[in-house]
């Protein structure tokens, strides 16, 4: 009996890593540290007061938010990768895509809470796709480019992301016949959290008072 305890709480200590480990890289709080470094300011007390990455583009400039952008995006990639780790222990409770979703949502979560920027963080777009660039690189791909499309011309970015989540879910309940229960309900889910997280800057949206990226204008200039 003793020896089956032990088995069974390695095996759950096998299984809890990898979901600690995709909350702590999800928690990486890359645009507040970066501002924190390079500008010695606290990007969470300007701006629209977010800490991600059109929060960044806005307050730093376009080289500082695509290098948070990267870094964000980064932190779901890896978290799916986590998966692998799961998978070499022999041990499962579920499929193996429903673990690489369940890690890539953990980082979202992460993002969105993390423990390392007194649980104030973003709104977990970027680490989003960043899940999905590692699970359906086409439809990230897809997503990503009807987020542009829709910033160059509006030059809303929030509207960009609300296009973007709406895309990923319309590409894997329509547009891609073999996707699996799981994933459906990932962008189900996903869709919901970024409607909700995104709910001000809806409401700044149909008001007209939405702040818009202003193309060319002069950045901080770093410490």
């Amino acid at each position: 009996m003793e020896l089956f305890i032990a088995a069974k709480k390695d095996q759950l200590m096998q299984m809890l890593t990898p979901v600690l480990l995709a909350y702590l890289i999800g928690s990486i709080p890359s645009a507040l540290w970066i501002s924190r470094i390079f500008f010695k300011m606290d990007i969470r007390e300007h701006g629209s007061k977010n800490m991600g990455a059109s929060n960044t583009f806005r307050l730093l400039g376009p080289v500082y938010g695509v290098l948070v952008l990267l870094l964000d995006m980064g932190k779901g990639w890896v978290a799916v990768q986590l998966a692998d780790q799961v998978e070499s222990s022999g041990e499962w409770f579920m499929d193996f895509s429903l673990w690489q979703l369940l890690l890539g949502l953990i980082a979202v979560v992460g993002h969105i809470f993390p423990v390392f920027a007194g649980f104030r963080g973003g709104k977990g777009v970027a680490t989003l796709f960043g899940v999905v660039l590692a699970i359906q690189p086409w439809t990230a791909l897809i997503s990503v480019l009807a987020f542009l499309l829709v910033v160059l011309i509006t030059r809303y970015i929030s509207l960009g992301s609300l296009t973007g989540i709406i895309v990923f879910m319309a590409c894997v309940w329509f547009a891609w016949q073999d996707q699996n229960l799981y994933l459906r309900g990932f962008s189900l889910i996903s869709a919901v959290l970024v409607v909700l997280l995104h709910r001000s800057n809806i409401l700044r949206l149909l008001k007209g008072t939405e702040n818009k990226i202003q193309w060319g204008n002069k950045r901080r200039k770093p410490h």
